[in-house]
């Protein structure tokens, strides 16, 4: 029987219990902090079952040998033929450490740091980047809650675990604003700043993209049907591509000055097209309520 394990680690308080949440909601059986040695174990058991059926596995660092340990299972459970996929949730330092001071924990590895470097959460949180340091570099999807509150965290994992492609490639859009900063995770970035701005409209300015009006001011200059064209041929290529290559998931980003025009105005323009191409995506419009 086919098995799908998926993997969610990542930094501590960047919300791996509420990802964990979100993919119970779409019929996961989910284990919370399982050591690592112990997935293939939990695979084993998964394909003794006699219907087919998606499983996540919460981990998280305790130890160096934490690394070690995850390659070694993963290594396991690929013989065993088990597709597996992992999700790192991430957020930005000062973030990680006001949750940590709000919820009066320490950070499990505050007082594992080398001696003269200090104990603190600030310290916990440097060595723990460092140790999964290898782990974020092989991640499916990595998700940046810095933003984010736990209800909103689980509609996103609902939103990028939903329905895939035929060939099993989920692909999700975020749109941004590079004065915001880029997202991170990102596969595939877009600039769209190449077109005229809504912004320096007043009648435009308060509005979004999701406005038939900005939709308008948008897509009738050239340019944009160009890029779209373009972008439909591109990915009619690479999805395929991605597929074979064994991808499950795929995050396209779009990006304009503050977030709230162009980029959701193509964001949703090519969500047609990768509907079109049998990949219905999710939009997330991450700067859009910002001014």
């Amino acid at each position: 029987m086919a098995v799908d394990l998926t993997i969610v680690t990542g930094m501590s308080g960047a919300g791996r219990s509420a990802a964990a949440d979100g993919l119970e909601d779409l019929g996961f059986f989910v284990i919370d902090n399982l050591p690592p040695a112990l997935i293939s174990k939990v695979a084993e058991l998964a394909g003794s079952g006699e219907r087919s059926k998606n499983y996540a596995v919460v981990v998280d660092v305790r130890s160096g040998s934490f690394v070690d340990d995850l390659v070694a299972a993963l290594a396991v459970v690929h013989e065993q033929g088990v597709r597996t996929q992992i999700l790192f949730l991430d957020a930005s330092d000062d973030v990680l450490v006001r949750r940590f001071e709000a919820s009066r924990r320490p950070h499990p590895l505050a007082d594992a740091t080398n001696a003269g470097e200090g104990t603190g959460i600030a310290s916990g949180i440097e060595r723990e980047r460092v140790l999964l340091e290898s782990i974020k570099g092989q991640s499916d999807l990595i998700i940046d809650t810095s933003s984010t509150n736990v209800q909103e965290l689980r509609n996103r994992v609902r939103e990028v675990f939903g329905e895939p492609g035929s060939d099993g490639l989920n692909v999700s859009l975020v749109t941004f604003g590079f004065k915001h900063g880029v997202p991170l995770g990102v596969d595939l970035l877009f600039d769209c700043r190449f077109l005229p701005n809504p912004y320096w409209d007043e009648r435009l300015r308060p509005l979004t993209g999701e406005s038939s009006k900005v939709k308008r001011a948008v897509l009738r200059h050239i340019e944009a049907k160009d890029f779209l064209a373009e972008l439909e041929r591109m990915l009619g290529t690479v999805l395929p591509a991605y597929a074979r290559e064994g991808k499950s998931h795929l995050s396209i980003g779009l990006g304009c000055t503050g977030g709230r025009h162009r980029s959701v105005v193509l964001a949703g323009e090519v969500a047609k097209t990768l509907s079109a191409l049998g990949y219905p995506a999710q939009i997330h419009h991450r700067d859009i309520e910002r001014d």
